[in-house]
This record gives structure tokens, C-alpha cells and sequence, in this order.
């Protein structure tokens, strides 16, 4: 063992500190998050059982590939309403300046029976509502 010491250990030090002096730059840091607005919404079903589960799909338009999807804000202010948000990101990375659309979906499953109201973020004081009825 005292044999393979003085060539093993320095050979394995050596080895994590190449290692761990890796500086890996091949992403790009998020700059800022802030609303993007909902162009449309598609809905497939507007009926559907209790516990069922459907796809909601938004489409949104972003200025350039620096910006992307981030989320939803989707709050349930009552039992039978939503309200939903999109959020971008925005990065400080090279990018195209070309505008393109973007799909995203949300999972809805109801828990109970009713007519259920979504009202989708459409910039300003605007939104888009679509209503489905779960029977």
C-alpha cells in the first residue's frame, strides 16, 4: 500500500481539482420573468365527467428565442372559477430576433360537478373566457 501511495494520491487530488475546476458556460442565466399575454386558448371537450382529465392548451408569442415559457399563475378564486397567467423568461444569451408562437398546456381535472369559468390573461384589462361544463 505505502508502494502505490506517493504516485496514487497526488494522481487522485490532481484529478478532482481538474475535475472541479470545470467552468461548463453552455447555458444561458435568466435575466428576468415577467406576464406574457395569451393569444388563444384551446379547449377540446367544453364537457367532461368529474375526475376526468383535459388538456388545456394556450399559445403565447414571444419577441425572440431570449424568451420563453415560464409558467402559469393559476389561481382559483371561487369553486367554479379560474383566472390564468403566463409568465416568460427572458435570458441574456445570444438569440434570434425572429418572433414565433409557442404552445404550453394546463391539466384540468375537476372534483366537482358544475359550469366551470377560466379566464386567461390577454394583456391589459383583457382576458380571453372559456367556460366547460363538468357533468
Amino acid at each position: 500500500m505505502k508502494k502505490y501511495f506517493p504516485i496514487g494520491f497526488p494522481a487522485l487530488v490532481l484529478g478532482l481539482l481538474l475535475t472541479s475546476c470545470n467552468n461548463n458556460d453552455d447555458y444561458n442565466t435568466i435575466e428576468s420573468t415577467d406576464r406574457i399575454k395569451i393569444d388563444s386558448v384551446r379547449i377540446v371537450n367544453d364537457t367532461m365527467d368529474v375526475f376526468s382529465v383535459q388538456s388545456i392548451k394556450t399559445y403565447s408569442t414571444y419577441a425572440s428565442h431570449c424568451e420563453g415559457f415560464y409558467g402559469y399563475d393559476y389561481v382559483q378564486s371561487d369553486n367554479l372559477t379560474r383566472t390564468v397567467t403566463a409568465y416568460k423568461y427572458v435570458t441574456d444569451g445570444p438569440c434570434t430576433q425572429s418572433a414565433y408562437t409557442s404552445a404550453n398546456q394546463i391539466n384540468f381535472s375537476p372534483q366537482q360537478k358544475g359550469t366551470y369559468t377560466f379566464k386567461f390573461w390577454n394583456g391589459g384589462n383583457s382576458w380571453i373566457t372559456k367556460t366547460i361544463v363538468v357533468e
